[in-house]
């Protein structure tokens, strides 16, 4: 059970707005908010190199609270500037070669199926998508199959992906690539703060996320999950600097033994702070009753969304995240955002652009409305959303 006065007396936006947008980014706690601006006071009082000095303990529990949060070490967590940061990190690690193939799916992020374009486009490799199975999501059984024939050089998928509300089967997936020792990338961008996320379980090699969205810190940070395996292959990013190696010779650099080499030397300190704030506060509200909290949400807001006129839900899988997506026959997305937003209630849109193979596939030509619960909302906002919503559909 999470205890609702206490969550949001910590939190001042409840105050101000009704906010069902927390997979783009959620409410800070108060003491997220105080620790990135005592740190910024700081740094002004004595200088930012001495105040990174001054916190330099309280800035090395970010990798403490992160690794708990994903059941790991600290010597495994690399601070980044965003989710797509990190992501691209772990694939520049990678050594592609020409007809090398990424296998993934056709609900991978936006920013990831671009970014093995880019990589088919400079180095020639192939991009392979797994079907779906008939319950939404893709499917286990040819992701088997296509593992054991096509022996890729990597496996990627998204966890939740940003809209349908699926939940991939990240864990039945990893027992595969470790099978067949195949490199395994998991962007938990969306699951992260909302669902246990446990990488023994999913037993990737590299794992990516965000601060911002259900784990409730501040935007302009992320961080990226590099196993030991990855770390043993003296697997780097292709661009390292000072922080992540040491210049040995005029011709020879040796990589620090952590995860860490994957950071640069520079950092937003009070913005770590503030992420790691976040981070405990996550872990002292619990995981499992995060998610028990917010299948309870979901549950009771999508059978109101269902009755409502002209209202058609995206959601698919066997397994639904706190992520509800829907179209309208009698006003687009973008209407009911602006409408919606009019009144204090927070959505956002889903465009054809973030998800082109998933929406040509349901035949959506259009923009989705996005709407993502998190443990803080209360049964009153989800009865307000509604009711505006009828009202506007009426």
């Amino acid at each position: 059970m999470v205890d609702l006065t206490t969550l949001r007396a910590d939190t001042p936006g409840v105050q101000h707005v009704i906010h069902f947008n927390n997979a783009g980014a959620s409410l800070m706690p108060q003491a997220v908010v105080d620790a990135i601006t005592k740190h910024i006071i700081l740094e002004s009082e004595i200088g930012g190199y001495e105040a990174a000095e001054a916190q330099k303990d309280a800035i090395q529990d970010f990798y403490t609270a992160t690794a708990k949060l994903l059941t790991t070490s600290a010597d495994n967590i690399a601070a980044t500037a965003n989710a797509t940061d990190a992501y691209a990190r772990a694939l520049s690690a990678i050594p592609f070669q020409r007809n090398d193939i990424i296998l993934t799916t056709v609900n991978d992020y936006v920013s990831n199926q671009i970014a093995f374009l880019s990589l088919q486009k400079r180095f020639g490799i192939k991009i392979v998508r797994a079907t779906d199975d008939s319950s939404g999501g893709v499917s286990v059984d040819d992701m088997a199959d296509k593992i054991k024939s096509l022996r890729p050089r990597l496996v990627a998928v998204t966890h939740v992906p940003t809209n349908s509300g699926l939940v991939q089967p990240v864990e039945a997936i990893g027992r595969l690539c470790r099978e067949h020792d195949v490199l395994y990338l998991v962007d938990a961008c969306q699951s992260v703060g909302q669902l246990p996320v446990d990488v023994s379980q999913i037993h990737c090699d590299f794992l990516t996320a965000t601060c911002r969205k259900f784990l409730r810190g501040p935007r302009g940070m992320g961080f990226l999950y590099v196993s030991d395996k990855v770390l043993s292959s003296n697997l780097a990013p292709l661009f390292i600097d000072l922080h992540g190696a040491s210049w040995e010779s005029a011709d020879t650099f040796c990589l620090r033994p952590t995860a860490k080499r994957f950071e640069d030397w520079e950092f937003p300190y009070a913005l770590v702070l503030g992420a790691a704030e976040a981070h405990r506060y996550a872990l002292n509200v619990g995981i499992e009753a995060i998610a028990n909290r917010n299948a309870d949400l979901c549950a009771t807001l999508r059978s109101q969304l269902i009755q409502l006129p002209g209202v058609r839900l995206l959601d698919e899988g066997n397994r639904l995240s706190s992520i509800i997506t829907l179209i309208s026959e009698r006003k687009s997305a973008n209407d009911l955002k602006a409408a919606l937003s009019a009144g204090h209630i927070n959505t956002s849109v889903s465009p054809h652009g973030a998800a082109i193979l998933d929406f040509d596939r349901k035949n959506m030509l259009t923009t989705a409305l996005r709407i993502s619960p998190h443990y803080i909302n209360t049964d009153a906002e989800i009865n307000m959303l509604v009711e505006t919503l009828h009202r506007l559909l009426a």
